[in-house]
């Protein structure tokens, strides 16, 4: 996927020591969750990204040159396992994850912009509890993936009134399947197939 990236991020990139940050923006069932490979809190894009430092990780984010739904997996652990009930409640499949990726320069400011590295929806979660501590894994699947779901809408009146009730546009298309139309004759001149 091309990526817009700033003169400056691109000097940083090019630089003999590299320092990449991830920023994970997770949609849950009553608020958004915003993640941020550092530590303590870091303010960026009208928002507080929580720290998680070495307690989260990201798989690898794989690219093709195909068309292709490439998933990733979120990991968090080290959190009390009493709270689990709670993080597993607000679990719905399908809410929008986005990964930006940004570069820092030594001082710790943000160079430029972070682009979206990667950009899915939450599938399904895995936990893992010890007795003191729990892990979960969240699975993210690719937009991509959605275009393997068959649409099961149709042209008739029926489907039309779903999205826009009152309109009559479909209103005799089944009337239509069978009707046999005469073009520029009527049934009963001569001549006529």
């Amino acid at each position: 996927m091309p990526r817009n990236l700033s003169s400056s991020m691109l000097a940083e990139l090019n630089k003999a020591i590299l320092r990449p940050v991830l920023f994970v923006e997770i949609t849950m069932a009553n608020e958004t969750v915003y993640l941020w490979s550092g530590y303590n809190y870091f303010s960026w894009n009208g928002h507080s990204w929580a720290g998680v430092g070495s307690l989260g990780g990201i798989s690898v984010i794989e690219e093709a040159g195909t068309v292709e739904a490439k998933g990733i997996t979120l990991t968090l652990s080290g959190f009390d396992a009493a709270l689990l009930a709670d993080v597993v409640g607000h679990f719905r499949l399908g809410l929008p994850v986005l990964v930006y990726l940004g570069v820092m320069d030594q001082s710790n400011q943000l160079i430029g912009t972070p682009v979206v590295a990667w950009a899915g929806r939450i599938d399904q979660p895995v936990i893992d509890v010890s007795q003191t501590a729990a892990e979960i894994s969240i699975n993210c699947e690719n937009r991509l993936l959605d275009m393997n779901t068959l649409v099961y809408r149709r042209y008739n009146n029926e489907d039309q009134q779903i999205d826009h009730p009152g309109d009559r546009a479909f209103e005799f298309v089944n009337s239509l399947q069978e009707i046999t139309i005469y073009w520029g004759r009527t049934p009963n001149s001569t001549n006529n197939v």
